[in-house]
C-alpha cells in the first residue's frame, strides 16, 4: 500500500513534503521536484507521466515543447495555463527520460492521490498511457481509452495522448487530443453529448465495463483498500 497524505490540508504542504521526498531512487537523480503548478482549485486538472529534461532543470511541470503545444491546445478552449492544475504521476525525472518503473510509481502515487483529493476538479485528463492506465485501473492501452469521458469518482476522467505522441505524430494525433479537450470543455460546460464515441464504444459518461470496481467503497482511487 502506498503512502497515505489524507492528515495534509494543503497543497502547500502536500509539495513541501514532496520537495524532501526520497521514497524511490529517483530522489538520487533529480535535479528538482516537479510537484505540480496552476490552480489550486481549478475546474480541470491534467495529469501526465513524468518530468522531462527542462521540467527537471525548472522544477516546473510541462515546460517543454509538449507544455507549449498543450497550452496552445487548452487556448483552443478557452482556458489558461492558470485555469488549470497540471501534476505527473511521478514527481522526478526517470534518467534519460526511461518510462516509470512500478516501484518508483506506487512510491508517488499517494502525492497524485492528495493532489486530486485537494483540487477536487470536474474533469482529470490524463496524457499518454501511464496516468490512464493507473487511474482507470485498466491495461487497454490510450489509442482504445481515448475519445470517451468517464464517470470516475463523482467527476470525470479524458484520456487523451500525450502532447508529446503529437510532437512525434503529427496532425492527425493532434486532432484528436483537440477532440478530446472539446469533450473537457462540454463537461465543464455542462452539455456533455450522450451516445457513442467515435469507434462505436459506450459514449461520453460511461464507464468501460472492466471498471465495475472503480467506485467500492473499501477501496480507494487506485484500487487499494481504505
Amino acid at each position: 500500500m502506498t503512502t497515505s497524505f489524507e492528515d495534509v490540508a494543503s497543497l502547500d504542504v502536500l509539495g513541501a513534503i514532496a520537495h524532501d521526498c526520497t521514497r524511490c531512487a529517483l530522489a538520487d537523480s533529480r535535479t528538482n521536484v516537479v510537484f505540480g503548478s496552476g490552480s489550486g482549485t481549478a475546474q480541470v486538472m491534467i495529469v501526465g507521466e513524468g518530468p522531462g529534461q527542462q521540467e527537471d532543470e525548472q522544477g516546473l511541470p510541462f515546460v517543454g515543447r509538449s507544455g507549449q503545444l498543450l497550452e496552445a491546445l487548452l487556448g483552443e478552449i478557452g482556458l489558461t495555463r492558470d485555469d488549470v492544475y497540471i501534476a505527473n504521476v511521478v514527481k522526478c525525472r526517470p534518467p534519460s527520460n526511461r518510462d516509470p518503473r512500478p516501484d518508483e510509481i506506487d512510491a508517488c502515487k499517494g502525492f497524485l492521490r492528495r493532489q486530486i483529493e485537494l483540487v477536487d476538479p470536474t474533469v482529470v485528463v490524463t496524457l499518454g498511457n501511464f496516468s490512464t492506465k493507473l487511474l482507470l485501473r485498466t491495461e487497454v492501452g490510450i489509442t482504445r481509452m481515448r475519445g470517451v469521458a468517464y464517470e470516475w469518482w463523482g467527476r470525470y476522467l479524458v484520456p487523451t495522448f500525450h502532447p508529446a505522441a503529437a510532437l512525434r505524430g503529427g496532425d492527425r494525433v493532434t486532432d484528436d487530443i483537440r477532440a478530446d479537450l472539446a469533450l473537457v470543455r462540454a463537461v465543464i460546460d455542462g452539455r456533455l453529448p450522450s451516445g457513442t464515441g467515435d469507434d462505436g464504444r459506450s459514449g461520453p459518461g460511461q464507464r468501460p465495463l472492466d471498471q465495475g470496481a472503480t467506485d467500492d467503497p473499501q477501496l480507494d482511487l487506485f484500487g487499494e483498500p481504505t
